[in-house]
């Protein structure tokens, strides 16, 4: 038997619950890394995996429940966490947008672009057919890192640049642009790039 940590053998136990007899050596096969397993999960047809992956939709519609009743600011840890459990073990780019009412409440979130390991094509024309169909008075955009670095690169700058002046002519408010890398996230409105 492998020695765990205490949050180690929480983990696994909870694991039991999905994997039974199975769980230590699923956690093992994915190096002790949430993010990994989540990854596994989310991919795999196997019922039980898919049982997993359920629980994880559940719990990220836990964290994005609380953000439909109050407004985003009261949390931003919440969006923080509600992202890298979106994003958790994706092997590839992706895009989403998190529509916001007038009272910054969470309306929806969507992903609208899906690109590769390391790159994703976003249209400006498709984010602002989208949050005028979910009638958005503000976003937040949000896209992922896989190789594991949170910060902005040159595109990500420009692309943020570009759809916060685009949403400006239509009095829709970019509230942040967030990085997500595994963990790590990197909030370009608190570098002063939003």
């Amino acid at each position: 038997m492998n020695a765990y940590s205490a949050v180690e053998q929480r983990v696994v136990d909870q694991l039991r619950l999905f994997l039974r007899e199975e769980a230590p050596a699923v956690y093992e096969r994915c190096g002790r890394s949430l993010l990994q397993l989540s990854s596994v999960a989310r991919e795999s047809s196997h019922p039980t995996y898919r049982l997993l992956a359920a629980g994880l939709n559940l719990a990220t519609e836990a964290l994005a429940e609380p953000m439909r009743s109050a407004p985003v600011f009261e949390s931003p840890s919440r969006v923080m966490d509600y992202l890298k459990l979106h994003f958790a073990g994706q092997g590839h780019e992706s895009f989403v947008v998190l529509y916001l009412d007038t009272q910054l409440h969470l309306i929806a979130l969507q992903e609208l672009f899906r690109g590769t390991l390391a790159h994703t094509s976003v249209h400006s024309r498709e984010v602002l057919r989208e949050l005028l169909a979910h009638g958005a008075a503000a976003v937040i955009l949000s896209h992922n890192h896989p190789s594991g670095l949170a910060e902005p690169s040159g595109a990500d700058e420009l692309l943020t640049r570009t759809l916060v002046e685009a949403l400006k002519y239509i009095d829709v408010r970019v509230i942040d642009h967030i990085i997500v890398a595994g963990n790590n996230t990197c909030s370009m409105a608190e570098r002063g790039l939003v």
